[in-house]
């Protein structure tokens, strides 16, 4: 009989200890998890391992807060394991919950004790294909993906999680460390970047994580920005330590990946492409050399040139679809140009010029003198310029020394060509008398011109007196010079006589008739009355007009 009533207060104190227990939920509940069909062990209740377990006690939390005992009669999954551990095989979403463990011991000789623990347990799956996809794309043998500048790529991320999951894209590259594009809940996630640039390459991630687990899964690809200039390689030229030789330069820079450039000698079958053009891919002339970079020299000995040969640099790198981009040169001997002949007077200095810009590969240009072509040492005497493509020698205080044969000289490994400049120097007395000569001879023919520009313009008054210049009607009118003794009766009794001259020179009368206007020819010719009467009016007139000339 004490025995029984010892049982019943143990399982009334275990009773009350579980309602404590539910009671206070979530407080210092050991989280376990577990994925669906998986097998989970929840560790004994007992915390000191010398300790003898007189009972042991699992229950699980109910959805209304009460309790039942596990295993449950009849489940053959869970159990109880040696050293009061539960199993539970083939975990399943009904296995989510709260379980209680209960735990008495009896050490001697000390009195009986219970120890009690919780466990939560979570039945979580995934985070699960997970995938990351970039498009459009091209895929490289490693893996890593490629893309072109200025297209418009997606980036898309997926994956299964439960009972929930969060999505995040991110970017890591050379601009960015670890950067969010974008992050959401749900089992897809996509962005969009227009327009790419090589800013945006970079590893790009797609994260996974379980909420309720904690567990995070990762799919990362490797993205690149290939890009192409629009324009065409450069092709130069730079003067060589050996004049026998010719040093070409290529270059294309802004490329990515690093081009391929080939320097290449143009055939009479490829057509006139210009110095700039687009090639075809399997382009057929000699090839000098090719290499994977962005700058490529080429060195060539004059015995492989030839005036209107044409070199050509071809560049292409991935992106360029089979096409190349090029540039050329077509070779040039020099051709100096300047004035073969100059004069200049002793004393003085001169510029001597020569031009040379048609050489391809620049030429080296040169002053000499003389027949043998002796070199000029630059000084006080002589002194050497360049302005761009002209060269100058300039020469001080000539003398007659200086005449003579200059030549300008200049060389590529095409061929060498020379321009002769002829140097007179003149005394400067020579140049004075002439110089004279020609301003006393503009002087004479300049007073000669205005002598008779005046004498032209006072004519009328030195040839007849200042009233010879007449209105118009006047100059209808005859002169007449009358040297008779008749003919002066004419007038003799209208023109008063003059005085007989003291000197006994004699008198020429000057008797001026008019000549009559067409008017008059309609006048009756019976009508004398009227005529004499218009004679002696007109004769009125013309005395006033009458000049003796002595």
């Amino acid at each position: 009989m004490e025995t029984v009533g010892t049982l019943v207060l143990l399982l009334l104190c275990l009773s009350a200890t579980v309602k404590a227990a539910v009671s206070g939920i979530g407080s210092n509940d050991r989280v376990l998890t577990a994925a669906p069909g998986s097998d989970i062990t929840l560790p004994s209740c007992h915390p000191v391992s010398n300790m003898t377990m007189v009972t042991t006690m699992w229950r699980k939390v109910n959805g209304d807060g009460g309790t039942s005992p596990v295993p449950s009669p009849g489940e053959d999954r869970i159990r109880v394991l040696p050293g009061h551990k539960l199993l539970i095989q083939g975990v399943t979403p009904g296995d989510e919950g709260i379980y209680l463990c209960n735990c008495s011991s009896h050490p001697f000789p000390e009195p009986s004790n219970s120890f009690y623990s919780r466990y939560r347990l979570l039945v979580t799956s995934g985070p699960e294909n997970v995938s990351m996809s970039i498009a459009p794309a091209t895929a490289l043998s490693n893996g890593t993906l490629i893309v072109y500048r200025g297209s418009s790529v997606s980036f898309n991320c997926s994956g299964s999680s439960f009972p929930s999951q969060h999505l995040t894209l991110a970017l890591t590259g050379a601009w960015s460390s670890n950067e969010s594009l974008a992050s959401g809940s749900g089992s897809w996630l996509s962005y969009t970047i227009e327009n790419i640039q090589p800013s945006s390459q970079g590893l790009y991630s797609c994260r996974a994580h379980n909420n309720v687990s904690d567990q995070t899964v990762q799919k990362s690809h490797q993205l690149l920005v290939y890009y192409a200039p629009d324009r065409h390689p450069e092709c130069m030229w730079a003067p060589a330590a050996d004049t026998s030789h010719a040093l070409f330069n290529c270059t294309w820079f802004g490329a990515y990946p690093t081009p391929t450039l080939r320097w290449v000698e143009d055939q009479g079958d490829q057509g006139d492409q210009g110095d700039q053009g687009d090639q075809g891919a399997h382009w057929k002339g000699h090839v000098f050399v090719t290499d994977l970079r962005d700058s490529l020299s080429l060195s060539l000995n004059r015995s492989l040139l030839s005036e209107g040969q044409t070199l050509r640099c071809m560049a292409k790198n991935f992106i360029a679809s089979g096409k190349e981009k090029s540039c050329s040169l077509t070779l040039k001997p020099p051709y100096p140009k300047g004035e073969p002949l100059v004069t200049a007077l002793e004393g003085t200095s001169v510029t001597l010029a020569c031009t040379e810009d048609a050489s391809i590969p620049p030429a080296n240009t040169t002053w000499r003198k003389g027949l043998q072509q002796d070199a000029i040492v630059p000084g006080s005497k002589y002194v050497l310029t360049e302005e761009g493509p002209v060269f100058k020698l300039t020469i001080h205080n000539l003398t007659k020394d200086d005449e003579g044969v200059f030549f300008c000289r200049s060389e590529n490994p095409l061929s060498v060509r020379e321009l002769e400049v002829g140097l007179t120097v003149r005394p400067p007395s020579a140049f004075t008398g002439a110089i004279i000569g020609v301003f006393i001879a503009a002087l004479v023919v300049g007073l000669a011109v205005i002598v008779a520009k005046s004498l032209y313009s006072c004519r009328h008054h030195i040839c007849l007196g200042g009233d010879f210049g007449q209105t118009e009607d006047d100059r209808r009118e005859v002169l007449s010079l009358v040297d008779s003794d008749d003919d002066e009766q004419i007038f003799q009794d209208a023109v008063p006589r003059l005085p007989p001259l003291t000197n006994g020179s004699h008198m020429t009368l000057a008797q001026i008739h008019q000549i009559p206007s067409g008017d008059h020819e309609d006048v009756d010719p019976g009508d004398t009355s009227s005529q004499q009467q218009e004679d002696t009016e007109q004769t009125e007139q013309l005395v006033d007009r009458v000049t003796y000339i002595f």
